[in-house]
């Protein structure tokens, strides 16, 4: 399957707040924002917000598309961007019916590169939870390097929770 990367456009609110609502078991429990009464107001809003954070080069957030189809299979970007120390994270999630398809690692792969090219980043983060196994596989299979676990790095669900941080480099 081939994929293709672009900004969230109003008319993808649907399938969005349907991507969300089907992938609660998988990615719910480690994105809060993913939770069963996720509601395509709840997506324009965050288009909205993706769309400032481009226009303040502070977030450059994508949809994850299916070439043949269209269909949405989720969403990545490059956040958090320090421009001072030339780094920023990278998160990515998939939809529940298309993971374990590689569409992450195939993702994670992409946006660094375009991180390093477009935007001249010298280091590209992945913070993963402590016990998201399958977000720590992408990494890995994506070339990223295992550097530590961080304590209380992430609040989920209004808890600190440990965190494993990986690092790309070009």
């Amino acid at each position: 399957m081939s994929l293709y990367l672009r900004s969230f456009q109003h008319t993808d609110a649907a399938a969005f707040a349907a991507a969300v609502r089907e992938s609660v078991a998988t990615v719910g429990r480690w994105m809060p924002w993913c939770h069963a009464a996720y509601s395509e107001a709840q997506a324009h809003d965050w288009f909205d917000a993706c769309h400032r954070g481009s226009a303040e080069r502070a977030a450059f957030e994508f949809g994850i598309f299916a070439a043949e189809t269209d269909r949405l299979l989720g969403g990545a970007g490059l956040n958090q961007l320090n421009l001072q120390h030339n780094l920023c994270n990278l998160g990515y999630w998939v939809r529940e019916s298309m993971q374990r398809r590689g569409i992450a690692t195939r993702t994670v792969r992409a946006l660094s590169e375009l991180g390093f090219r477009e935007f001249g980043l010298t280091r590209i983060e992945i913070v993963v939870a402590h016990g998201n196994e399958a977000s720590c596989g992408v990494a890995i299979r994506a070339g990223a390097l295992f550097e530590g676990v961080a304590r209380n790095r992430l609040i989920i669900g209004g808890t600190p929770v440990s965190a494993s941080v990986f690092s790309l480099v070009p």
